[in-house]
């Protein structure tokens, strides 16, 4: 007797990319689980960056929209343990848990993905509410992407800063304008990091690259300046002016 094919993975659809991107090594395979658009527009970014992507959405319109463009996309209700089974993502490194407002169903699928195993779970969070309670469950990334970008760019709208980013420890990183009090002298000599808390990592002059920033490297007007440090320090120093 036949064996019959598994009904998700005929609906599989495959598009063979190999002549325009690397072939993929064991640990650049990842499922995107959510095809809204912070799920598609991170399954193009990891397929342009040469990963092999499974994409996943219950609504087949999202499925066939990207079925020509990532390496896998199915349709599949993965609130259902049988259909990550049977997809297989249990073989993946990677998962990210994109669904958007349903956030039963985001609750859900996560804790399918940690029974059966998958070792590295990236899950989006609509709230810090769903974030805390997707990091109880056990997922081991958590993003607020709205909140996180909402963040970022209040502080590029209120300050000087060209762009911000900081970690949840309190520390951050920046790009700004060199403010006028540290031009002129090597960093060595401004005290940069005793007297503002920061620490200079590059420099980039008009028309030219980033590059690293030494003791030695005297800061000019107009340059731009990558600064790290706690994030209460590094916005005082994008104010200095």
């Amino acid at each position: 007797m036949a064996d019959h094919p598994n009904p998700l993975r005929r609906r599989l659809r495959r598009t063979e990319r190999g002549a325009r991107r690397a072939r993929p090594t064991g640990d650049q395979r990842i499922a995107v689980i959510g095809l809204g658009r912070f799920g598609s527009s991170l399954a193009h970014e990891l397929m342009r960056r040469g990963w092999d992507v499974l994409g996943v959405d219950t609504d087949p319109r999202l499925v066939q929209k990207l079925s020509e463009e990532i390496t896998h996309a199915a349709t599949a209700d993965c609130t259902d343990p049988m259909a990550l089974q049977q997809l297989g993502v249990h073989d993946f490194t990677s998962t990210v848990v994109g669904i958007g407002t349903d956030v039963e169903a985001s609750i859900l699928v996560t804790a399918n993905l940690l029974e059966v195993g998958v070792p590295n779970i990236w899950a989006k969070a609509i709230s810090r509410q769903h974030g805390r309670i997707l990091e109880r469950l056990g997922a081991h990334h958590v993003v607020l992407p709205e909140h996180d970008m909402g963040e970022r760019v209040a502080h590029l709208v209120a300050g000087r800063m060209l762009d911000f980013i900081e970690f949840d420890d309190d520390y951050a990183l920046a790009k700004t304008g060199a403010p006028g009090v540290v031009t002129g002298l090597p960093l060595g000599e401004s005290h940069v990091r005793s007297k503002y808390g920061v620490t200079v990592v590059g420099i980039k002059r008009p028309g030219q690259d980033f590059t690293h920033a030494t003791a030695e490297t005297v800061v000019e007007p107009g340059d731009i300046l990558v600064v790290t440090g706690r994030t209460t320090a590094v916005e005082g120093f994008a104010e200095l002016g």
